[in-house]
């Protein structure tokens, strides 16, 4: 995630780099045509631009309207899960008798997530570091690994309660903190699994693609040798647009514009495990401008 406004905009800049650069020589191409050759159909009517440009625009509203509200929405169950996991390490510690075990469980336990939701994000050398073996040698034939380190820390919860007969409204307590966090798992592993519909992603990029292809065409005659730098201006608008769209519908890739899942998963490990006395590692860091 940027979190330097400073550099965030050249960054989405860097982004469309390529496609930016297509453009302006595309832009070139089409002064030299008009200007030096004398290439009568060039000359083209300003009407099919401001068609397309409106049709664009309103995919893009749209498009864009939607990937943020995914992002948000997972940056919001994110926000759960960082909430009942510091509720359960607390219970964890004063409710349940110190059960030190429980609390490093719900420590790995964003760790593995992230690594579920990302599978380029590998995260198992923190969920070995810090989830208890018998648990780790509990959840290895499971397909879902997050779900598992729930459910194993769920009958540990229940074998604690018998042993110390504590109090059933105490239990159910702990037990509804571990259904919310399944219940955020399940909202996330739904943002994963559905995508924007393929039209809403395919169609404002080709729309976008052949708006910068023709955009120079109905500049041309009335900007002339400027055609290249109003075209640029106009058509990087909708190159950031459509780029920092695609980024937002999927919050859990590694691009800039993601959850920063890696710093959210270490801020619950420290605020679980720091009432323990134990040492804990440091908060991550932004670098070059971008949270991971």
């Amino acid at each position: 995630m940027i979190v330097n406004p400073r550099i965030g905009l050249w960054i989405i800049v860097y982004e469309v780099r390529y496609a930016l650069l297509l453009m302006i020589l595309w832009d070139f191409v089409v002064v030299i045509l008009f200007k030096v050759f004398h290439k009568e159909w060039m000359e083209q009517p300003s009407l099919p631009v401001s068609l397309i440009g409106s049709a664009l625009a309103l995919f893009m509203g749209f498009r864009s309207s939607s990937a943020y509200a995914r992002w948000w929405e997972a940056r919001t169950l994110w926000g759960s899960i960082t909430n009942n996991c510091r509720s359960f390490g607390r219970q964890a510690g004063t409710l349940l008798g110190n059960r030190y075990d429980l609390m490093m469980a719900i420590a790995a336990y964003p760790h593995a997530l992230r690594m579920a939701l990302d599978t380029k994000q590998d995260s198992s050398a923190d969920v070995a570091r810090l989830l208890p073996p018998h648990i780790q040698k509990a959840i290895m034939p499971y397909r879902n690994k997050p779900n598992a380190i729930l459910y194993q820390i769920g009958l540990s919860v229940t074998e604690q309660v018998n042993k110390k007969n504590i109090d059933g409204a105490v239990h159910g307590q702990i037990d509804r903190i571990l259904s919310d966090i399944a219940n955020a798992q399940g909202g996330l592993e739904r943002i994963r699994n559905t995508p924007l519909p393929a039209q809403f992603c395919i169609l404002p990029r080709a729309l976008t693609n052949i708006f910068c292809f023709i955009l120079p065409l109905s500049m041309v005659q009335t900007l002339e040798w400027v055609t290249p730098l109003g075209s640029s201006l106009v058509g990087i608008l909708f190159l950031v647009l459509d780029k920092s769209a695609s980024d937002l519908q999927d919050p859990f890739s590694n691009f800039p514009h993601s959850l920063p899942m890696a710093t959210m998963a270490r801020n619950i490990e420290i605020d679980v495990l720091q009432p323990m006395g134990e040492p804990v590692l440091s908060p991550l860091e932004p670098k070059n401008g971008i949270q991971n």
